[in-house]
């Protein structure tokens, strides 16, 4: 089994916008350190950062996963709340 960076991670490959695809802790790295000094530094990233740098020690690859699949998505407006169910009807028990 693969370990340190050469890890892939745990329920399959990273899709990302541009159609390619980040399958083990190394390629979401790099991934990461080719993108702009701007937007690497965003607080989302950083934590994506973190969370690689976790796994590659041993922690579970769904750290890295979750970070990484969060700092991609930051930009998706979040998604409508779903509807509010009504109150339920009060009844008054008479003995």
């Amino acid at each position: 089994m693969a370990e340190g960076w050469q890890r892939k991670f745990r329920d399959g490959p990273i899709d990302l916008p541009d159609g390619r695809s980040l399958v083990t802790l190394k390629d979401a790295g790099d991934y990461i350190t080719k993108l702009p000094k701007k937007e690497s530094a965003l607080p989302v990233w950083q934590a994506a950062i973190h969370a690689l740098m976790l796994c590659s020690e041993g922690a579970d690859t769904m750290l890295a996963r979750i970070g990484v699949l969060k700092a991609l998505k930051r930009n998706e407006p979040d998604p409508p709340p779903a509807p509010r169910r009504k109150a339920a009807k009060k009844f008054k028990v008479i003995r």
